[in-house]
């Protein structure tokens, strides 16, 4: 059975360190792209960051970016989102999911096939609050 699952998450001061880790089961992660995706009360789904096991590349978003780091440990079958300088606006529950392309993409390229819906594997999330 293919499995996603996402932890790490909770309250924390802002200016505070979270990091969240999606585990994954039943696939490796070889030619998949590993995204996080937060999503607010009232606010629209957003991708945060992406990791390419086709070339290592990264992608973050304008407002993460400088803050947030993803890694991915592949021995474990397990990608990182270490978050710094949090701020009360990080507030979300943030998701993993997992994209496969048989050719070589870009995390950025990546990040956009999936934030239009391309997944194949979207795992439940974890609340991170922060508060001012």
């Amino acid at each position: 059975e293919v499995q996603l699952q996402a932890s790490g998450g909770g309250l924390m001061q802002a200016g505070g360190s979270l990091r969240l880790s999606c585990a994954a089961s039943g696939f490796t992660f070889d030619d998949y792209a590993i995204g996080w995706f937060r999503q607010a009360p009232g606010k629209e789904r957003e991708g945060v960051s992406c990791i390419s096991s086709s070339d290592g590349s990264t992608y973050y978003a304008d407002s993460v970016k400088g803050r947030f780091t993803i890694s991915s440990d592949n021995a474990k079958n397990t990608v990182y989102l270490q978050m710094n300088s949090l701020k009360p606006e990080d507030t979300a529950v943030y998701y993993c999911a997992a994209a496969h392309f048989p050719s070589i993409l870009t995390a950025a390229q990546a990040m956009g096939v999936m934030t239009q819906g391309g997944m194949d594997y979207w795992g439940k999330g974890t609340l991170v609050t922060v508060s001012s």
